[in-house]
C-alpha cells in the first residue's frame, strides 16, 4: 500500500504526468490565401514594353509579404528541402503557387519562351530576368533615340509633350540609363514650339535649372 506521506515528515504529493498534446496541423501559409495575384500586380509584363523593373519590384514585394521570397531569390537557410524532409510537400505546393503567379502576369509570348517542364519558380524567374537583361541595351538605344528626337510639334498640347518626355525618362531609368533632371529640362525646352520660345529662354537661363515638374508648370 502506497503512502502519501508520514506521520512525522512532509506529505508527498502524487505526480500525474501531463497529457502529451497531439501533433498540431501545419500552419496555414499566407501564400495559399492569395485568390488573385492581379490584385497585387495589375498589369501584364511584355517584352516590347519597359515594365519589367516595375513588375519585378511588385512581384518581389508581394512574395515577401506572403513569405515566399526564397522561392525566387535565394535566402540564407531557406534551401529546397530534401525529398525525405516532412516540409518537402508544402515546399512543392508553395513553389507551384509562385510559378502560377509568374505565368499569370506575363504575356503569352514570354510564357512560351520561358516555360519548361519541371522548372521551379526560381529557375523560371531567372530565365525571365535573363531575357530582359539581354534586351536591356538594345532597348536603351531605341529609347535614347526617341527621347532625343521628341518635339512638341508632334503633340496636341504641352502637357502631352511633357508627359511623353517623362515617360521616356522613366523607361530609360528602368533599363539602366537614367536621365538627369538637368538633361530632362533641357530636352523639354529645346523641343518647345515658337509660342513658347520666351519661357524656354527664361528656363534655360535659370541658375540652377528648375525641376522638371516646375519647368512643366
Amino acid at each position: 500500500m502506497s503512502s502519501t506521506g508520514s506521520d512525522h515528515g512532509t506529505p508527498t504529493a502524487s505526480v500525474v504526468a501531463a497529457p502529451t498534446p497531439s501533433s498540431s496541423k501545419p500552419e496555414f501559409h499566407p501564400a495559399l490565401a492569395v485568390n488573385n495575384i492581379k490584385n497585387s500586380i495589375p498589369f501584364i509584363v511584355e517584352l516590347e514594353k519597359d515594365h519589367y523593373a516595375m513588375w519585378a519590384e511588385l512581384f518581389a514585394t508581394h512574395a515577401r509579404a506572403t513569405r515566399v521570397i526564397h522561392h525566387i531569390i535565394p535566402q540564407p537557410g531557406k534551401d529546397r528541402p530534401a525529398m525525405t524532409d516532412p516540409d518537402h510537400e508544402q515546399w512543392q505546393t508553395l513553389d507551384s503557387t509562385v510559378l502560377q503567379w509568374i505565368y499569370s502576369t506575363i504575356s503569352f509570348d514570354l510564357l512560351a519562351t520561358i516555360m519548361e517542364k519541371g522548372s521551379t519558380a526560381m529557375e523560371t524567374w531567372n530565365r525571365l530576368t535573363a531575357i530582359f537583361e539581354d534586351n536591356q541595351n538594345s532597348r536603351a538605344v531605341a529609347l535614347e533615340q526617341d527621347f532625343s528626337s521628341t518635339r512638341m510639334d508632334d503633340f496636341p498640347n504641352v502637357s502631352a509633350y511633357c508627359q511623353r518626355l517623362k515617360h521616356l525618362s522613366d523607361q530609360l531609368r528602368n533599363v539602366g540609363a537614367p536621365v538627369t533632371n538637368h538633361r530632362l529640362v533641357l530636352q523639354l525646352v529645346s523641343g518647345l514650339t515658337e509660342p513658347f520660345r520666351g519661357v524656354a529662354t527664361l528656363i534655360r537661363q535659370s541658375n540652377p535649372l528648375p525641376t522638371f515638374s516646375h519647368a512643366h508648370s
